[in-house]
């Protein structure tokens, strides 16, 4: 892309970031944003501040795939948003390694975000999120002793069925958590 061109292309991807909260638009929108990639993550992280909810949800579920430093305290921040589908796809794209292709390289930082993640599955209005801010607070379950007790606590006290039983995969003795059970050394098995 020559000089010129560039200046262009960054009023086409807001065009298309505002095309988020189209619904008719709205899936060939996100695949140009996606397929842009790196280059379109600026208008992206613009668009989590956008007046419309859809658009930030879908720029959410955008960083889920193109995640860089520079963008996981605005990701961060999403996890205050007014709209539950954008607390859910913000929780999603902070937690989930499997959508990045280098989650090592931008992955958030974790320890400032598990209180947050702590505040989200006790106090969020919305199940859904709540049930998100589970496997959120999941990823500490095996080194951090007050994640396992709020695991705990949403298991026994949460008022939403869902939340409680997938708060039991990640507490000690459920399937999550022994899937993700530390595997000993083999020094420490001898």
């Amino acid at each position: 892309m020559s000089p010129v061109d560039a200046p262009e292309q960054v009023l086409v991807d807001h065009a298309l970031v505002d095309a988020l909260g189209s619904e008719p638009r709205r899936p060939g929108a996100f695949r140009e944003l996606l397929r842009r990639g790196a280059a379109a993550v600026p208008a992206i992280r613009e668009g989590l501040d956008h007046a419309h909810p859809l658009v930030r949800e879908q720029c959410c579920k955008l960083l889920d795939e193109l995640l860089v430093p520079e963008a996981v305290g605005e990701l961060t921040a999403r996890l205050d948003d007014p709209d539950a589908r954008v607390r859910i796809a913000a929780v999603h794209a902070l937690s989930c390694d499997r959508c990045k292709p280098d989650a090592s390289a931008c992955f958030p930082d974790r320890v400032a975000l598990l209180p947050r993640a702590i505040r989200l599955l006790r106090q969020d209005p919305d199940p859904q999120v709540r049930a998100r801010a589970v496997e959120l607070v999941g990823l500490w379950v095996h080194s951090r002793p007050d994640a396992v007790a709020a695991l705990l606590r949403a298991r026994a006290d949460d008022p939403s069925p869902l939340v409680r039983k997938k708060a039991g995969w990640y507490t000690p003795g459920g399937p999550v958590h022994r899937r993700t059970a530390p595997r000993p050394t083999r020094a420490a098995r001898r």
